[in-house]
């Protein structure tokens, strides 16, 4: 017996978005501070976040039973850093985390350091490969698991951090990032 099928993105992120809208909506409107900067704000942040969901996962081949691929999970696994970089792919994923780098400190005042926006960059970038292990042990999913990308995403983070403390420096940047807090 063998399962074979695909997941699209649409069919774990539409709903996701619903569920992200109501909640931001609520909790935006709800709020004795209401703002609609700060709702864009997150609206901006959910659109973004779900984007890279859909790049870092999706679609999952779902590949289990008699036809399942044969290579053993573990070595679907790269521990080799730098030595091994596709250097396009590593700029896709500095290019995938800078956004985020420039998000963090508008949405917590917790992220006022790069060590603070390169720590939490890391962890999301453990997540997601660790994430795609997982996908790759239990449905067969072709998605490897790369320390370059752990690396590559967390520089993007950083990258993203600095930019926004460059550009916060300019008045109208400055006046809407103390508007979103």
């Amino acid at each position: 017996m063998s399962i074979q099928f695909t997941i699209q993105s649409w069919y774990v992120l539409v709903p996701l978005f619903l569920v992200l809208f109501v909640y931001f909506s609520t909790k935006t409107f709800a709020s004795k501070t209401y703002s609609v900067t700060r709702f864009m704000l997150m609206l901006t942040f959910t659109f973004y976040t779900l984007a890279v969901l859909h790049l870092v996962f999706f679609p999952i081949e779902v590949n289990i039973g008699q036809f399942a691929n044969q290579t053993p999970w573990y070595k679907s696994i790269n521990f080799i850093p730098v030595l091994t970089i596709d250097i396009k792919t590593f700029i896709y994923n500095i290019m995938m985390l800078t956004p985020l780098g420039m998000y963090l400190p508008l949405l917590s005042n917790k992220f006022n350091s790069t060590l603070s926006a390169a720590k939490f960059s890391l962890c999301m970038s453990l997540s997601f490969e660790a994430l795609q292990l997982v996908i790759r042990i239990l449905l067969g999913n072709g998605r490897s698991t790369d320390i370059n990308d752990i690396i590559a995403n967390t520089i993007g983070g950083v990258v993203g951090f600095l930019a926004y403390k460059l550009l916060i420096k300019a008045k109208p940047i400055k006046l809407l990032a103390d508007r979103s807090h």
